[in-house]
């Protein structure tokens, strides 16, 4: 084993970086990299076997695209895009605060005079030119943000190869390392790749069997980047967007030589070498950018630098592993798990039968969260943390009305509870911003975010009219009653979750309006100005519009924050005159409407023609799926009208869509449909290094998949634990470990023949018990960590 990294070389490499600074050539100017991907062309002979580890997604070829084929690696704040080349490595990094753009006052100060104006264009049905003058009036100025964008590339070039045999790149999930190894002119060669969160670097570790037999040269790249070398052959990145950034390479080497030429490192003839990378911005918070990258950058690469490679890696996998192996799912096997994962896809795509396909796809949207939301550090953006681009698909922001929210579905349930927690941190960032808004655009009181933000504080409308949707704080205060659901805990409801979830409460109560005489809510609270993601719908008159009052969705949303809301105040005590206000509120909101023409739930408050019947969007059930408000205890009639929408939606969708219709169908007991849906997200919609796509590459799919296959087997939002609610007649014999249910409690279930042969509920709260199988319910009373147990019959 190595020795320690400090000991590899004869001083310390962290004397100053700008003591030994040489500046060398700026990085290149190119937009995504892409001509950096190592080549597949080589000769490559004798297959590789599949690995012992069945949780892996591995291949028998480098990847030369990044968004389809390269392997994500991630501790919440770092992460990195694996290519596994053997000529060439293109490892491209993240540091989630590297952004372009900072804060600005986006206010527009003719908003609130409009909004009296526009809402009477709207209830007169008059919704172009109501349309018109909102684009004027009440769009946040400049309408749209800047991007997340790459920290850069690690490029490693290695001397070309003849042949290359027994190839084999890996992502191995339950260890959270991405591993390339083959065999050129019978030497074996290993490259390990991993994110350490203990340590927060990314470690590169690179072995061959026989001594003396690693050369390399690396480098950095980045357009617009200074690139320097310091003490102790360290590389240096660094450069200006609205914050500072900074990258920094720590090189251990044994054996043979090491020097640097012309700004790159040229490592020679090694037996072993490690590479320490990390990456800091400037970034504080939303209007400070005055931290220091240097030193941030350098803290936990001098900490890892005392550490030996082998203590670097155990400390990640115990650290990994502790979140990981606290949920096992087996849905059976088949031959197929001996396939390279393309393989496996490519025969999905086909038809192929491949269950235990499925349990991968389950634990690797579980890899991802983890790997994209510590504890500490901002949440998941529409790609997690991955991100080659300078200028993203729709920025790789956070998006309100459903992917940002859809990014946190399996928190809970898949038990990485601590995940959820950058989500509320943002999300109380937003705060500030959002009551200045509500103020400045609404007159109103408490928090409004609207349909996207980014991470310098934007709450007002952006890109369109259909940015002015006021729904965003609404929708992003239920995760918090959530995590109150799953945790009980007492001192987060009233600490934090209360304040957030009255403050989006006291905007609805200013922003809600009595619908005029003649409509179909007259006297009736309504929302105005209103839309339904993302959705046109088709006046009488034949014109078309997405502007207009009382979405369905937006009375879903509001009647849950309202719920949600009296039952925080339940708990707690106190507060009553404001909760008379929204019990008030609550009894006069408008109702959902079921089509007399249909029988459908209607997706607006009039009867409108949809321009799109199958649109990806299927927002108006999001009181079936998120929220509960729709049920088949509870509301017969309108889960039925809910499903005829659904029906009517088909079975066609965006990555994410397709993934929200399978929670959907899970919540109709409808197994079946469900997995058929499951099969179209990963035969249509799952790329090969099993990212989702929309297309482009959207991760939110990924949560939303593995947070339905978590629903068709568990289910908690109607008041009890029901078990396999949604099993498929394809999941004959099975089992699950370690999920979470509402009320505070860890659920094992194993079945049999396509029925319950057992579960396992452990309290861990001590709150009363009520389960579910089937028609069969029992009622029990646990003490915090008692189990209750049962057989096939519960």
């Amino acid at each position: 084993m190595m020795k320690s990294l400090s000991s590899l070389m004869a001083a310390t490499p962290f004397l100053s970086v700008f003591l030994l600074a040489v500046p060398t050539a700026q990085g290149a100017r190119h937009d995504m990299g892409e001509s950096h991907n190592p080549s597949a062309d080589l000769h490559f002979t004798g297959d590789a076997p599949a690995p012992e580890e069945a949780l892996t997604l591995w291949y028998r070829k480098p990847a030369t695209k990044w968004e389809t084929e390269a392997l994500p690696v991630g501790n919440g704040r770092m992460a990195a895009m694996v290519f596994g080349g053997v000529d060439r490595e293109r490892i491209q990094l993240n540091e989630e605060t590297v952004w372009d753009g900072e804060y600005k006052d986006r206010h527009n100060p003719k908003a609130l005079e409009a909004l009296p104006e526009v809402r009477r264009l709207l209830f007169e049905g008059k919704n172009k030119e109501a349309t018109n003058l909102a684009a004027k009036t009440m769009m946040g100025v400049p309408p749209k943000i800047d991007s997340y964008q790459t920290l850069g590339d690690l490029l490693l070039d290695f001397p070309d190869p003849d042949a290359v045999s027994g190839y084999r790149r890996e992502l191995e999930l339950p260890s959270g390392i991405a591993r390339t190894t083959y065999t050129v002119d019978g030497v074996t060669h290993t490259r390990e790749v991993f994110a350490s969160a203990p340590d927060q670097v990314i470690v590169v570790h690179l072995t061959a069997d026989r001594p003396g037999s690693v050369s390399f040269t690396a480098r950095f790249d980045r357009r617009d980047a200074e690139m320097s070398v310091a003490a102790g052959k360290r590389l240096v990145m660094r450069g200006k967007l609205g914050v500072d950034y900074e990258a920094q390479l720590v090189p251990s080497v044994a054996g043979g030589s090491v020097v640097v030429k012309d700004g790159e490192l040229v490592v020679a003839g090694a037996d072993e070498v490690v590479l320490l990378v990390n990456g800091a911005t400037s970034y504080v918070n939303a209007r400070d950018y005055s931290a220091d990258a240097t030193a941030r950058c350098e803290a936990p690469l001098k900490a890892a630098w005392k550490k030996r490679i082998g203590q670097l890696r155990a400390d990640h996998i115990a650290d990994h592993q502790s979140m990981f192996n606290r949920v096992k799912l087996d849905l059976g096997t088949t031959d197929a798990v001996k396939l390279p994962t393309d393989e496996r896809l490519q025969a999905i795509k086909k038809g192929a039968r491949d269950p235990q396909f499925e349990a991968l796809y389950f634990q690797y949207g579980r890899y991802l969260l983890m790997g994209s939301s510590r504890p500490g550090h901002l949440p998941a953006n529409l790609q997690g943390k991955w991100c080659q681009n300078y200028k993203a698909p729709w920025n790789s922001d956070y998006h309100f009305n459903i992917n940002f929210e859809m990014n946190y579905w399996p928190a809970e349930t898949t038990n990485l509870a601590e995940c959820h927690l950058p989500y509320f941190d943002y999300v109380e960032s937003l705060v500030p911003f959002g009551e200045d808004t509500a103020r400045r655009h609404y007159g109103a009181d408490g928090w409004v975010v609207h349909h996207l933000s980014d991470i310098f504080g934007k709450t007002t409308p952006a890109d369109g009219v259909h940015g002015v949707w006021p729904m965003g704080a609404a929708w992003l205060s239920r995760d918090f009653m959530e995590y109150y659901y799953f945790s009980s805990d007492r001192g987060f409801l009233e600490e934090r979750a209360y304040p957030v979830m009255k403050g989006a409460a006291e905007f609805m109560l200013d922003f809600l309006i009595e619908a005029p005489e003649g409509s179909p809510a007259a006297g009736r609270l309504v929302s105005n100005p209103s839309h339904s993601p993302e959705n046109a719908f088709i006046k009488e008159d034949g014109t078309q519009s997405v502007f207009t009052y009382a979405a369905t969705m937006d009375l879903q949303i509001i009647h849950e924050l309202f719920t949600n809301v009296l039952e925080a105040n339940r708990v707690l005590g106190g507060d009553a005159e404001f909760r008379k206000e929204v019990e008030a509120a609550l009894a006069k909101l408008a109702p959902m409407q079921i089509s007399e023409k249909t029988g459908r739930l209607q997706e607006w408050i009039e009867d409108y023609k949809e321009k799109d019947p199958r649109h990806r969007h299927t927002s108006h059930l999001y009181g079936l799926h998120p929220g509960h408000q729709i049920s088949l205890q509870n509301t017969p009639e309108l889960y039925e009208a809910a499903r005829k929408s659904l029906e009517a939606r088909g079975d066609g969708g965006k990555g994410w869509s397709m993934a929200w219709k399978v929670n959907f169908w899970a919540r109709f007991h409808n197994g079946e449909r469900a997995h058929q849906l499951l099969g179209n997200l990963l035969g249509k919609m799952t790329l090969t290094n099993l990212f989702d796509t929309h297309p482009p590459f959207q991760i939110d799919g990924n949560f939303g998949g593995t947070a339905a296959i978590a629903e068709m087997l568990l289910q908690s939002h109607a008041g009890e634990v029901e078990l396999l609610p949604a099993l498929p007649p394809a999941w004959q014999t099975g089992s699950v470990e370690g999920l979470r249910a509402r009320g505070g409690f860890e659920v094992d279930v194993r079945w049999k023949d396509g029925k319950l042969a057992g579960a396992k509920i452990t309290s861990l709260h001590g709150n009363p018990l009520k389960v579910r199988y089937g028609d069969k319910v029992v009622e029990k009373q646990l003490a915090k960590g008692e189990v209750f147990t049962c057989g096939g019959g519960l």
